[in-house]
Order: C-alpha cells, then structure tokens, then sequence
C-alpha cells in the first residue's frame, strides 16, 4: 500500500526571503501627475541635485547592480513629459530617473510549486553527482508570480545541496531584432480569429523572417493608431482598428529575451512582461527535452493570468540565458495544468491537460505550439481526490511506463500528491494508479497562505530515487525522495484503474 511507501522528507526548506528585490518601474499616477513631479524636481538647484544622488546612491547601489544606468533608462522612458530638455544635467537625468524606480519584494509572500530539471552545466562535479536547476514561483506584492531559479547538487550518496542564492537580482533584456517566421505568426493569427482582408494585407507586407519593427511599420503603412503614437486614419473601420490591436498583441506575447552570462542562474528573474501575464507567471512546469536528432533544450508551460483571465503559455530555452516565450494555440488550449512529455511519443509531441478543471487529458500534435483534440484518460476515484485531478508536472520514463505524478483534491479543499503510470508505447492507456496519498499536507506543510495543499510541477529520476521538490501551502518548498521500484510496486494493477 502507499502508506508503507519510504517516503523521506528532507529537511531543507526554502522559504520567503523578503530581501530579494528587483528595481521596477514606479508609476505615482497620469499624466499630469507625473509632469508634477518633474516639474519639483527640474526646480531642485543643481546643488541640491548632486546631495540627493549622492544619499540615493549610497543607500542602494550595494542593494542593486548598475543603478547609474537603470536611472538614465527610466529618464529615458518618462522624457517625453517634460517641459523642455535643455540644459538638463546627467545627475539631474540620473535623479529624474530614480523618483520613477521602486525595489519590489520578489518573494515577500510566497515562494513555492517548484520543477527541478537537469542543468545544462555538468562540468566539475564529483563522479555520480548531478547539477540541477531549480524553477520557483516567487509571489510579492500585489500577489504578483515570476519564476525565479536556484542551482544545486544531487550527490552520489543522494545528498540533496542547494547553492546560496547570489548575485544581484536581475530582468532580462529583450532581444532586439528578433524575428518572426510569417507561416508559424499568421497561423496563430489565424488560430485566435484574426482573418480579416486588413490582416492578409498586413502579412503581405512581410518577408517569410520578419522583426517586431517590420510589423511596426506595416501595421503604420494602414494608419492605425499604436501606443507609441501612431496616427488614425478615420477612413478605418472598427473592426480594422479592433484587428490591429490584437495582431500586435500576439506579436507582443511571443517574444525573446536575453541575460547577460556573467549573471548568476540564481540572480535571474522572468518577471511579468506582457498584458496576459500582467498579474502573474504562474506555475512553470520545465521538462529536459529531447528533440528528434538527440539534442536536448528545455521547455516550460506556464500560466499567464492578467488579473481577470488565464492562459497557458510556452517558455523555451537550451541555455537559461536566453528564453522564447510563446503563445499555444488551438480549441484543446484551455485551463491550467499543461505538461509536455519530455519527448515525442510516436512521432508527435504529447502533453497532459485538465481543460475540464476536474479530470486530466492527454493531446498529441506535430507542432509544440498547436494542439486540437484531447482525450480525458484519468479522473477521480478515491476520495482524497473526488473535488478534482490535475497533473503535478511532466511524465518521467521508466522502463514500466511513463510515472506521473498527479494531486488530488479532498474534503476541506485538502491538496494531496499523488501517482499514475502510463502505458510506454500507448500512454492513452493507465496501467497502475496510487490508492493512497503519496505526500499529504502535514505539520510545517499544512500551514501557510493557503492551508493544506502541497503541490509540485515537476520531479526528477536519479539513481532509482524520485527526487521531488513540492511547495507548501503555498507559502514555502520542501524536499522528498522516494525509491520509484517501490512507489510503482504500491500502484494499483491495471484492471483496478478503470
């Protein structure tokens, strides 16, 4: 049974650090409020100017990296509102810069549903050990989510070590001159409703690559009206105004972005960049992918939630330096809780879902960024899981099937981890199921923001050993390993599952 399983809870656990900040644009209010602002400060004597930088520097500059060139950026973006230019000083630009910048808490609520993957770095480690990285949703003020990372070390003796944090927190930058491809862009166009004359006249205006800017100005070739400023013509109709506006939004929502190397893994923040992910980044589930010609990189669904609605994206990387984010696509796209196998299953990419909020599903497509059809092939049984079911991250291959591990939803709203296996070749078809918890929600675990849940999205096999980092009430992460011959051994036969 489950409950003799030897599961080992570590003792490492990694809570909230209130200390970790990220300097963020600060908005005090509009227009006129802003132009207020800058109007006190270009009334500041020069004098006066040169003691206020000096106070602001020497009261941050050892909390945040490059903060000379961070001010001259926000000056950068609030210019436009002053009254004239002329004569402005670098310090008086440095100082205008720094009334419009504010340090934000990453973590100061929540840090919490952890994916553990391999890391791309396995040099310099003793025989047997293995790097990994940790992905972690940081939740701060306004109950915002970004995905932060950590890195440590499984060793041969299965030792989990995490490595101090260090390095001062950082956003990427996003990449200038990314392109697009036309045919994967106007699909997705075509996928989310855009198929009006004014969108084939746009795309016709562009090459098979195209970049952000090309479609700036071909959007600006129609006369429409984008926030940068861009005239209106008033001979558009609506429904152009309203087609434009949505095609540089899905533009916007697949983007690139690019660290710096000397950047520690752990200094590196994906904090929310686009208006679907305005209220968060949510629950990043990374797989270690292996692609057709043997290669690795990574993936990672995630949620985007913009306060009002949800919307499960995609991440990719091969480095953690430099990540895609993209759109899916498609009717099966829908509700939380996708997860991509970590390679293809009979020639297509397969992930697991719960569209339905209640049961999981398995889809297949022959393109990452599309998925049509589902089909419900788990739902709950016993009663520690009756609310709902739901995937706790990408399967693991085991020479028994693919392992999944999965929550369960209780009485008193009470979030438990639990476990199923796949069929290898067929993995439409459940061959073995936990009638019991595998991790329940007890002691330190239980209490936090929210009580009772312990949840995952994703876990890793090393050495014959489930190795499976799990948040906490959604407040904090622990640690628990688990021997999988045993774990699989617990599971329910196949005609005990439907």
């Amino acid at each position: 049974m489950a409950n003799l399983l030897q599961v080992k809870r570590d003792a490492i656990i990694l809570r909230p650090d209130q200390s970790r900040v990220l300097l963020r644009p600060f908005i005090p209010g509009g227009a006129q409020r802003i132009a207020s602002i800058l109007e006190r400060v270009m009334a500041l004597t020069e004098d006066g100017v040169t003691d206020l930088l000096d106070q602001i520097s020497s009261e941050f500059s050892k909390r945040h990296q490059n903060t000379c060139q961070l001010f001259l950026e926000r000056f950068d973006q609030v210019r436009g509102m002053l009254a004239t230019e002329a004569g402005i000083s670098e310090q008086r630009k440095h100082l205008i810069g720094a009334y419009f910048l504010a340090e934000y808490s990453l973590e100061s609520a929540a840090l919490f549903n952890p994916s553990i993957v391999p890391h791309p770095d396995q040099t310099d480690l003793a025989a047997g050990a293995l790097r990994f990285v940790l992905s972690l949703r940081a939740t701060g003020e306004g109950h915002i989510s970004s995905i932060t990372f950590l890195t440590g070390i499984i060793h041969a003796d299965h030792r989990i070590e995490l490595l101090k944090p260090n390095g001062f927190l950082t956003e990427p930058r996003q990449v200038p001159n990314s392109h697009y491809e036309k045919a994967l862009f106007t699909r997705k166009l075509t996928e989310v409703g855009l198929t009006r004359e004014f969108t084939h006249r746009v795309m016709a205006k562009l090459n098979d690559l195209f970049s952000l800017e090309d479609l700036r100005s071909g959007l600006k070739a129609e006369e429409f009206l984008l926030p940068d400023g861009m005239t209106q013509a008033d001979l558009m109709s609506q429904g152009d105004r309203d087609e434009a506006k949505s095609i540089w939004g899905v533009a916007r929502s697949n983007y690139e972005v690019q660290f710096q190397a000397d950047q520690p893994l752990s200094a590196r923040v994906l904090f929310p960049a686009t208006p679907a992910q305005s209220n968060g980044i949510e629950d990043a589930r990374f797989v270690h992918f292996r692609n057709d010609d043997g290669s690795y990189g990574y993936y990672a669904t995630f949620t985007a939630y913009d306060g009002r609605s949800i919307m499960s994206q995609l991440v990719e990387t091969t480095d953690f330096l430099r990540f895609r984010f993209n759109t899916l696509n498609g009717p099966a796209v829908e509700n939380k809780g996708m997860a991509l196998f970590p390679r293809k299953v009979n020639g297509l990419y397969a992930m697991l879902s719960r569209q339905d909020g209640e049961n999981i599903s398995l889809m297949f497509s022959d393109n990452v960024h599309f998925w049509y059809e589902r089909k419900v092939i788990f739902k709950p049984k016993y009663p520690w899981e009756l609310v709902q079911v739901g995937n706790c991250g990408s399967p693991v291959e085991t020479d028994a099937g693919w392992l999944v591990l999965s929550h369960g939803v209780g009485p008193m709203r009470k979030y438990c981890i639990g476990a199923f296996l796949l069929d290898r070749d067929d993995p439409g078809k459940v061959i073995g199921r936990l009638k019991e918890p595998l991790i329940k929600p007890n002691g330190a675990a239980r209490e936090g923001y929210v009580p009772n849940v312990v949840y995952t999205c994703g876990y890793l096999l090393r050495d014959g050993l489930l190795f499976i980092p799990y948040g906490m009430a959604d407040h904090a992460t622990g640690f628990a390993t688990v021997p999988v011959d045993e774990l699989l051994a617990a599971m329910e036969p196949a005609d005990s599952v439907s």
